[in-house]
């Protein structure tokens, strides 16, 4: 275990997350530009694709974390049976929910039902198909729906603020079912399908489009929102939700219905709206 991955578990998560939030959020220029400046560097983000490509152009950190891209930068798969890639980044892990568990890495695993926080909820994706998106702080970081659903239910599970590098997916028992996260449940044309998004240090929140922040503020229990009747529906494609610094996206699928597109593996590089899998 790396000795960055080893301080993770006694630093103050929260601690430095708020702290990150607070820089991430202000609109104080050298903080912005310094900030801006730092990440565009270290990452070589590109621009050219942002719909607003000049970086001095936003004021605060946020902003131009959470940019939006420039149209047809991305587009759906052409095929109407494919749901589509959630979000630009590389695929961490994908494959069959395995007696209930979730392959993270070598020797490491959890179970749906401590990933969505519930024995009751994890019930319909036994023996279905998970996979798990990474966004680098260099990606575009709206998440988008895979298919389209109408918004049921989400949960606030709260936890720890691991990083989610692969340092620490490779060395943290059951990372994504121990972090903070916020499940999604969807009712779609093929039954339900649920969109996870999991925080990570120093990722300052997690906005959806329809209510708007969700983490924080930071919970010390699960916090179940329902929005059924609501008419809630967003499509295929439609942007869902966006993090405030890289992070990662689960998306749970139930048995029988799909089938991962063909070329799709571990660190294999992504982009949102490129083919995920095909309904059969």
């Amino acid at each position: 275990m790396s000795l960055t991955t080893a301080l993770t578990y006694v630093l103050p998560h929260r601690l430095l997350s708020s702290m990150a939030r607070s820089l991430a959020y202000s609109d104080n220029p050298r903080v912005s530009r310094w900030l801006i400046d730092t990440v565009t560097r270290k990452f070589n983000v590109n621009l050219d694709e942002a719909a607003n490509p000049d970086p001095r152009s936003y004021p605060t950190f946020n902003q131009f974390f959470t940019r939006a891209l420039k149209p047809g930068a991305r587009v759906a798969d052409a095929d109407p049976r494919s749901l589509v890639m959630p979000a630009d980044g590389r695929i961490s892990q994908l494959g069959k929910i395995d007696a209930g568990r979730i392959f993270q890495a070598k020797g490491q695993s959890f179970t749906a039902a401590e990933l969505l926080g519930s024995a009751e909820d994890a019930k319909p994706f036994n023996d279905g198909l998970y996979a798990t998106v990474y966004l680098s702080p260099r990606d575009y970081h709206r998440v988008h729906m895979p298919w389209t659903g109408t918004l049921r239910e989400t949960v606030h599970v709260p936890g720890r603020l691991f990083s989610v590098g692969p340092a620490a997916v490779n060395n943290v028992p059951g990372l994504f079912a121990r972090n903070e996260r916020l499940v999604c449940h969807f009712d779609t044309s093929f039954g339900p399908m649920v969109s996870v998004m999991v925080g990570a240090l120093l990722v300052s929140g997690v906005e959806t489009v329809w209510s708007g922040e969700e983490i924080p503020h930071y919970g010390d229990r699960i916090t179940r929102k329902d929005y059924r009747g609501r008419g809630i529906t967003l499509q295929r494609f439609d942007e869902m939700a966006r993090f405030n610094y890289g992070s990662t996206v689960i998306v749970l699928l139930p048995p029988g219905v799909a089938e991962f597109a063909p070329h799709l593996d571990a660190e294999h590089p992504v982009q949102l709206g490129q083919a995920l899998a095909k309904l059969r």
